[in-house]
C-alpha cells in the first residue's frame, strides 16, 4: 500500500511517501526544521527497535547527515 502526502508552502514543497519502505522523497531542496524532526523520530524508532543505545542529539545529526546526502 502506498499512501502521498502533499504539503504546499506556496506551492514550494511536495513530499511522497512510500509506506512499504518509509522514505520520503523531497522534491524541493527547502528542507524544514520539521522534516529534520521527523526523520530523526523515526531513526530513533529504527534504533530503539533494534536495541541499540543513543542520544536525541546523534538522532538529529544523523537525520540533518540523511537530508544533506539528499541534496548532494
Amino acid at each position: 500500500m502506498k499512501t502521498s502526502k502533499t504539503i504546499s508552502e506556496s506551492g514550494k514543497k511536495s513530499k511522497v511517501k512510500d509506506s512499504v519502505n518509509s522514505k520520503k522523497v523531497i522534491t524541493n531542496s527547502r528542507i524544514t526544521e520539521e522534516d529534520i524532526r521527523e526523520k530523526a523520530k523515526e531513526i530513533y524508532l529504527q534504533r530503539l527497535g533494534r536495541g541499540e543505545d543513543g542520544t536525541a542529539e546523534n538522532d538529529w545529526s544523523e537525520a540533518e547527515k540523511y537530508f544533506n546526502d539528499l541534496e548532494a
